[in-house]
């Protein structure tokens, strides 16, 4: 079966799994000698068996073919392993990158084949006691970024840097453990230390490797950055990357996220837009855009984004959240299964989280909200989970767990004047509190004056508390100074309930002049019609109406089923 062995060899690096897998179970039931010559052959025959099985992402079953290799190995004598291995070495066989070729059994591949078959099964604490078992002299630098996120899976914050470290090591250009490095805390001193001992490669001249540190640590400083929550000094760091690196997909994604999550979301959107102009069939990210697209009520390309990411890749989270966000607007239940999904796909996707518990929000679950967004920000807080949380904890009426999160929030983000605005929201809640949010909010305008969301917010306090004049010359200033359809929105709602219905009028055509997808304006204007045709905007539809929404309800519970 020695020429069986080396065509599945050739199947295998070739992509060609499922016939390698139809080849390997003749191998596999071949009834070979019993000696240990064919005791070593059957085990690595069961090796590339588990390769194309895997290869197939059929993981329970290349779990078990690994592991019968593993027994048949052990079974035979080491004295005898060592002759059998040095008689195959002499073939003089390569290696290749799927372990796929006829090598002589190495143990220690076999047990990180199964400990990535038990991360593919999500059975992380397995895979991390397989991969303990390979000695550190011995791990590659698959093995090593391997451990290093399972230790991070685990909360072994300790060890996880210890393996990422090794990798910067072996190789400076590991981003995944860079981004993870920053994220627990390396600051960028030890990053330049760790790239001064990354070995030469190649003989580069020295010209060449200074270009190569210069921007490599204008990299590394962004992602401590924005780690720490200093997002300006990232997105700094980043454009005068993009100077040097024009066109870069991965550069412009990154600054459209750190947008998104700081609430820029017109630049954020014209910087997801540029990454899909490069390159269309991008996913990383996605998610990200299809959310801003929801929040601009822009369902066009909303619906063009995800129509793209089915036909790119139907099974990725990202494409679970844009599923998610576009049936929200019709059906909030049937998005929730499309972020559970993206959580069955992948258990660490923040977005998932995110979306997920914006969802159980809407839904009046806030006691699940309050779990989801813990669970992004065991992964990596932001200022999303932050604002998540505060949210879930006001609707369960837990005041000081809600006051304790922005409390937290504006500890970890300096100078943040979505931080300080959080905690004025707190505030505000209570008519005793409401002087405290009015300064937090007027903190937050003067340390971002473009911050809208702190404006809108103090306008809301002064109308509760009776102030309708200032808040309608607060709205007016940001008016004159930013085209928004939110701020014009407000000053209309103010204007209507101060019974001033042409400036109402007038303010909802500039929101839907602005964006005419805005849904609040379009429900804002026709609550307006009808006060100024004399009808109150409260009183129920008539029967018929109300008889038509239920056929729409049963069809919609028959599509849904």
């Amino acid at each position: 079966m020695e020429a069986a062995r080396e065509s599945m060899a050739a199947l295998l690096d070739a992509g060609l799994f499922a016939s390698a897998q139809t080849l390997g179970s003749f191998l596999v039931s071949s009834s070979g000698a019993s000696n240990d010559a064919g005791m070593s052959m059957k085990a690595e025959s069961l090796v590339l068996h588990g390769d194309a099985l895997y290869g197939e992402k059929e993981f329970r079953r290349a779990l078990n073919a690994y592991k019968q290799a593993m027994q048949c190995s052990r079974s035979i004598p080491r004295q005898a392993t060592s002759n059998i291995r040095s008689s195959v070495s002499a073939t003089g066989r390569s290696p290749s990158p799927n372990s796929s070729n006829l090598l002589p059994f190495n143990e220690n591949e076999v047990k990180f084949k199964i400990a990535l078959c038990h991360s593919a099964l999500c059975e992380h604490r397995e895979a991390l006691q397989e991969m303990e078992g390979i000695p550190s002299k011995v791990r590659t630098l698959k093995m090593n970024l391997m451990l290093g996120k399972l230790y991070r899976i685990s909360r072994n914050s300790r060890s996880a840097v210890v393996c990422y470290k090794e990798c910067l090591r072996h190789c400076p250009y590991v981003f995944e453990a860079i981004t993870a490095l920053a994220e627990m805390g390396l600051s960028a001193k030890e990053f330049s230390l760790l790239f001064s001992q990354a070995p030469n490669r190649g003989g580069k001249l020295p010209s060449d490797s200074l270009d190569a540190q210069r921007w490599w640590n204008w990299y590394v400083e962004a992602q401590c950055c924005i780690a720490s929550h200093d997002y300006k000094g990232g997105l700094d760091i980043y454009l005068e990357l993009m100077q040097r690196f024009p066109n870069n997909v991965h550069i412009l994604l990154e600054i459209a996220k750190v947008e998104a999550i700081i609430g820029r979301n017109d630049e954020a959107i014209m910087n997801f837009e540029k990454a899909r102009l490069i390159d269309p069939n991008i996913m990383t990210y996605m998610d990200e855009y299809a959310i801003l697209l929801k929040t601009k009520f822009d369902y066009i390309k909303l619906n063009k984004l995800v129509h793209d990411m089915l036909h790119i890749d139907p099974a990725r989270p990202e494409t679970c959240v844009a599923l998610a966000a576009m049936w929200e607007r019709k059906d909030e239940r049937k998005a929730l299964t499309y972020a559970e999904k993206s959580l069955r796909v992948d258990d660490r996707h923040i977005t998932g989280y995110i979306m997920k518990g914006n969802l159980h929000l809407s839904l009046n679950r806030p006691d699940m909200a309050v779990t989801d967004f813990r669970g992004a920000q065991e992964l990596r807080a932001d200022l999303r989970s932050y604002q998540g949380l505060v949210r879930a904890y006001l609707a369960l009426a837990k005041c000081k767990d809600a006051l304790f999160t922005a409390r937290e929030a504006m500890k970890v983000m300096h100078q943040s004047a979505k931080a300080l605005k959080l905690v004025g929201d707190v505030h505000a809640i209570s008519s005793s509190g409401r002087e405290k949010a009015r300064k937090f909010y007027e903190s937050a305008i003067r340390l971002e004056p473009g911050f809208l969301g702190a404006a809108l917010a103090l306008a809301d306090l002064h109308v509760a508390e009776g102030r309708n004049r200032e808040a309608v010359t607060l709205l007016e200033r940001y008016v004159r100074q930013w085209a928004d359809d939110s701020v014009n929105i407000k000053l209309a709602q103010v204007y209507a309930a101060t019974n001033m219905l042409n400036d109402a009028l007038f303010h909802y055509q500039c929101a839907l002049r602005i964006n005419p997808q805005n849904e609040a304006a379009k429900k804002g204007l026709e609550r307006l019609e009808k006060q100024m045709k004399g009808v109150d905007p409260d009183a129920p539809e008539e029967d018929e109406d109300n008889e038509a929404d239920d056929i729409d309800a049963d069809q919609d519970d028959a599509e849904l089923l």
